[in-house]
């Protein structure tokens, strides 16, 4: 599935077409199409030989990057049919259907209307429906279609070449020497001789193959916790017509939340266009919620405030809202003092604020485990501090304005280790009334670089004026034992 596409009226489309790449000092074939394929060009060929059997050929530089960038956009697409949907690179996708085909009919029709969909945007595809990956796999790599009926893997892939079991070129060699060619003759002989020889591997991939044993896919995007969506047999294109759709899945999405005692941190949007594009929207919440008109507001306004705005296109026939992070909910019990009603109207103005101005600019303070004050504390996304975040009981007295840096002062004091009786800050002399401390906090020493000098040591005094106003001060230093005269620093004001 290359990423180029000739046009019906271009040249190239009316002659085989191959991609080639540089591969062992010679331009070599990484891909052709049906039409080269039917005439015996195959990937791997050199150009020289290709134009040899072909003259008319039409020749294309392989792009390897846009390739696996559109493989992503087909796998994008491809998540209308279910959310779990794994990369087979370079040209492959693995869908999970386990509980979605009857959505769509059963399982052949599922098959018929995700080809049709895929030939609507002009992409030839293989499709398998089997009970396992590896054995579904193996079938469309040879272009074998259909629905494998239950248990019947082994046979449908017996006659396949023992090379679409995904192993080495040694070990298909080897087997072939050994006159095992296909996946039903290695599938005939006892398994211990072969694991002795070409590895346990070699018989996981063939249980896998025939149906014995099964493995799950590891999705390219992680499994949601709850998926509300609504299909259209004819797109929608207008925003009332797009809000209101969310309205109605904010609303089931609320009510599986609340049956299971959950609320969602983080939720998706995602919209399918009907010529195969999807765009995803991101609203995270403060605290977990299942607020259906909360909610609602929030995508109303996450819309209105896109740099970007939405564009249907031809319209959008699936619109699918997403739970990705949900998190435990129980009801609280209102206290009297009206503290939680005032931390939800807090968490509802920061969702908000998050939804227009971005969660990245949308700060909160949170503590940090350290006792200098200078690291104390950090700026987080208001929506990551964890609902139980609180100060330690324990913590003494800290001002709510800290200078960065500290400011120096001029102080004076009755003995050297004593609290000072004046200062002088900004030309200004406060005479001290009354002093609390010291309080020594000494330098992290794990965190000083190597060949650094050491930082003093700071003894912290609470002091207070005549007029009233209280100050955070600081000696740097301790006399006699690391400095002969400290100096004092005025570090924060306290309200």
């Amino acid at each position: 599935m290359p990423r180029s596409v000739a046009p019906a009226d271009d040249p190239l489309a009316r002659a085989p077409l191959v991609f080639v790449e540089k591969a062992e000092n010679a331009l070599r074939l990484a891909a052709v199409d049906r039409l080269a394929r039917r005439r015996g060009l195959a990937p791997g060929l050199t150009l020289a030989d290709a134009r040899a059997r072909i003259p008319d050929l039409a020749v294309v530089e392989h792009d390897a990057h846009a390739d696996a960038a559109f493989l992503e956009e087909v796998a994008d697409d491809c998540d209308r049919w279910t959310p779990l949907v794994a990369l087979d690179a370079p040209d492959g996708l693995t869908l999970d259907i386990t509980g979605c085909a009857h959505l769509f009919g059963g399982d052949a029709a599922m098959r018929a209307r995700l080809l049709a969909h895929l030939e609507r945007h002009g992409l030839g595809a293989f499709a398998v429906i089997a009970g396992t990956p590896d054995a579904a796999r193996a079938l469309a790599r040879v272009g074998q279609g259909g629905v494998v009926p239950p248990g019947g893997e082994a046979q449908a892939v017996a006659g396949l070449p023992v090379a679409l079991l995904g192993v080495g070129e040694e070990i298909v060699t080897g087997l072939s020497r050994a006159g095992l060619k296909t996946i039903g003759d290695l599938a005939a002989r006892p398994g211990t001789p072969f694991a002795a020889r070409f590895g346990e591997d070699l018989l996981a991939r063939l249980r896998r193959t025939l149906g014995r044993e099964d493995v799950r896919i590891v999705p390219r995007r992680p499994l949601p916790a709850a998926i509300a969506e609504r299909r259209f047999p004819e797109p929608i294109a207008r925003a009332e017509d797009i809000d209101g759709t969310l309205a109605l899945l904010v609303d089931d999405l609320a009510l599986m939340l609340e049956a299971r005692g959950e609320g969602g941190r983080a939720f998706e949007a995602s919209f399918f266009r009907a010529d195969g594009a999807v765009r995803r929207l991101k609203v995270e919440t403060a605290r977990p919620s299942r607020d259906a008109r909360a909610l609602a507001r929030l995508w109303r306004e996450k819309i209105e405030a896109l740099a970007d705005p939405i564009d249907p296109g031809f319209g959008f026939d699936l619109v699918r809202l997403s739970v990705l992070r949900a998190e435990a909910l129980t009801p609280a019990q209102v206290s009297l003092d009206g503290r939680a009603v005032e931390e939800e109207e807090v968490a509802a103005l920061v969702d908000r604020l998050a939804v227009r101005l971005g969660r990245e600019r949308v700060l909160r303070f949170m503590l940090r485990d350290t006792h200098d004050p200078d690291r104390a504390s950090t700026l987080v996304p208001a929506g990551d501090l964890p609902a139980s975040h609180t100060a330690p009981p324990d913590s003494l007295p800290r001002p709510l304005t800290l200078f960065d840096p500290p400011q120096p002062v001029e102080a004076m004091a009755e003995v050297p280790d004593g609290p000072p009786l004046r200062f002088r800050w900004r030309r200004v002399v406060h005479e001290v009334a009354r002093a609390e401390g010291p309080e020594r906090i000494a330098p992290e020493w794990w965190r000083q670089k190597e060949g650094a000098p050491a930082a003093p040591t700071r003894d912290y005094f609470r002091v207070e004026n005549r007029e009233g106003r209280r100050f955070w001060l600081f000696r740097a230093g301790l006399y006699g034992r690391e400095t002969d005269q400290p100096r004092w620093f005025l570090h924060g004001l306290f309200p």
